[in-house]
Parts: structure tokens; sequence; C-alpha cells
């Protein structure tokens, strides 16, 4: 690929980055994740990268018209591994493990319901009926891997997801995760999708 290798989607596609940084929701003085103002945070830019697959310019036919029919996103976040630090963290511990799984849960769910929200009120990508079966199927496995379903749960795998370990995780962040995931799910369900993809983890070296 001709990127960091976040972006691994079909051939012929592109996706605008943004990410969040993370360390604008922590309060260091209260030792609190401010995971509403998070969630808000991913509805909003799922939207304003929705709206950006509109004014992007791309360097050949093949891949205006691929990314318009799949209208991929790449909503992700910075600042971890400081996030982990300030939190007194080791990177490779379980609970930095739990929050870094909680925190994406939260913002990739957050993003897939934003998406099909805009599905409701605009329609689906336009390679969305061909591919929904599969889609859905993967959403499914996601939600699984944030309700930490056992193993023979998930549909069509051989390597299983790692799961949110609930045992270490914040319980408010789990909680959110979980509902989320639930509601992506959801409203996929009835609305379809937007986009085919919403959310990436980009290395964000100098944004970081």
């Amino acid at each position: 690929v001709h990127n960091c290798s976040e972006y691994m989607f079909l051939d012929d596609t592109a996706c605008n980055l943004a990410s969040l940084n993370l360390l604008a929701f922590y309060d260091q003085k209260e030792q609190r994740f401010d995971v509403e103002s998070y969630r808000h945070a991913c509805r909003i830019w799922t939207l304003i990268l929705e709206i950006s697959v509109y004014m992007a310019q791309f360097p050949s036919q093949s891949v205006a018209q691929k990314s318009y029919d799949y209208r991929t996103l790449g909503l992700g976040y910075a600042n971890m591994g400081a996030l982990a630090m300030r939190r007194g963290l080791p990177y490779d511990s379980p609970a930095a493990m739990a929050l870094c799984g909680g925190l994406t849960a939260v913002m990739h769910f957050s993003a897939l319901a934003a998406s099909a929200e805009m599905a409701g009120e605009l329609g689906p990508f336009p390679a969305y009926d061909r591919n929904a079966d599969a889609m859905l199927r993967v959403v499914r496995n996601h939600r699984r891997a944030a309700h930490a379903a056992p193993g023979d749960d998930y549909e069509g795998l051989s390597v299983l997801p790692v799961p949110i370990d609930a045992a270490v995780c914040e319980p408010a962040l789990l909680q959110a995760a979980r509902d989320d995931a639930d509601r992506a799910l959801a409203l996929g369900e009835q609305h379809g999708y937007r986009n085919a993809q919403v959310t990436l983890i980009a290395p964000t070296g100098t944004i970081g």
C-alpha cells in the first residue's frame, strides 16, 4: 500500500482521515475520561467525513467512482499511549488493553450508528445491497467482541477477535461500548449503512 497501512480496503478506493485527540477528553484532576463527549465527537466527525466524500478530489476516475460507491471514512484517534501513561497504566497491561478496546469500540460503534442514521435519511452506500449480508455479519461479530461472546458464537471466523475484558475495563466505558454496539447493529439492520467503512487506526505520528 502507499500509506502507513491503516487503510486496507478494496483496490481503487480512498478515504479522508480524522483523528480525535483522546487527551482532550481526559480530566487529569478528576482522573476521568468524558465518555459522553467522546461519543458525541465520534458522531459529529462521522457526519463531517461523510460530507467530505462529496468534496474530495481523487487521483483517477476509478478511485473516485469506487470511493463514491462505498463511501469509506477514516475516523480514528491519537494519543492512546499518552492517555495510558496519564492513567499510570503500562502499555501491555490488561487494564491498558481494556481501555484501548473500550475506547475503540465506542468510536467504532458510535460512528456505525451515525452512518446507519444517515442511511435512514439518504439511503445506504450504492454498493450496500449486494454486500448487506456480509457487512451485517461483520457488525454482528464486532458486537459479539464488545460483549465478550464465547468463541463458538462468531460467524465464519477462523481467527477470533480479542474481546473487551470486563474484569478490568471501567464499568461506564464498558457499558457505553456495549450500548453503542447494540444500537449500531439495530440501526444497521433497519436502514443499512451510509458507509462501508467508518473507522481505522492511523499511526498519527505527526499530529500526535
